[in-house]
């Protein structure tokens, strides 16, 4: 099951502090759209996994459901992976952060070609759908092709599901925001380790980077786009 959080509260409380506005934006064009879900692979998904977060196996639905919805109105799904970076070395520090132990059995999990680096079974990703693997937590570093891929489909708003809702998911929605895109978070389509560390991303997300849409409110939009 997705988080039990109530996202509402924290629009309604930020509301609250700007004019009664609960989200930034109600205009949606579904070409210019690009659905960005973050990590959502064999090794954060199954149960031992190097880094299992449990709560991603309960919003795998959602995710489909976004995904179909997106094809069908004529957006872009981008499925990014995390993979395997010299944590060594290019990135020691990070490395450094975990651990000798923690930063080997990682630095092999997510290895292309290895089990753990695929995609969990469940995901729907088809034949049309772009795939970018990422070296680091969010995909617009220079390791990443992802920003110029969007440019390229005159991308200008990104909605973003995945796991974790704390690292990866929010590394992504603030550098995408600075670089200029709107960002709409989907609360019971992103995983993290807890409700309370789940709640905190988003409050914080919302105050200055990003709207916050269920999955039933994101594929009406996508459906119904409000410009329309």
């Amino acid at each position: 099951m997705p988080h039990n959080v109530d996202h509402t509260l924290i629009l309604d409380r930020l509301a609250a502090t700007r004019g009664g506005s609960r989200n930034a934006f109600d205009d949606l064009d579904p070409k210019k759209t690009a659905h960005l879900c973050v990590d959502m692979q064999n090794g954060f998904m199954e149960t031992g996994a190097p880094v299992e977060v449990p709560a991603a196996r309960g919003i795998v639905d959602n995710i489909n459901g976004i995904s179909r919805a997106m094809r069908e109105s004529g957006g872009t799904n981008v499925f990014l992976r995390y993979t395997t970076s010299d944590l060594n070395g290019a990135w020691s520090v990070f490395g450094r952060r975990m651990g000798p132990e923690t930063t080997t059995a990682h630095m092999a999990a997510f290895t292309p070609g290895t089990h753990h680096h695929d995609f969990w079974p469940g995901l729907d990703v088809a034949a049309g759908d772009i795939v970018i693997d990422k070296s680091r937590f969010s995909a617009f570093t220079a390791q990443s092709a992802l920003h110029d891929a969007l440019q390229a489909r005159a991308i200008d708003t990104l909605v973003i599901t995945g796991t974790l809702t704390n690292c990866c998911c929010e590394t992504n929605a603030r550098d995408a925001m600075q670089m200029n895109y709107r960002v709409i978070m989907v609360p019971d389509a992103n995983a993290a380790l807890s409700d309370e560390e789940h709640a905190a991303s988003l409050h914080i997300l919302a105050m200055v980077f990003a709207d916050l849409r269920s999955t039933e409110e994101m594929v009406s939009l996508l459906k119904v786009p409000a410009h329309a």
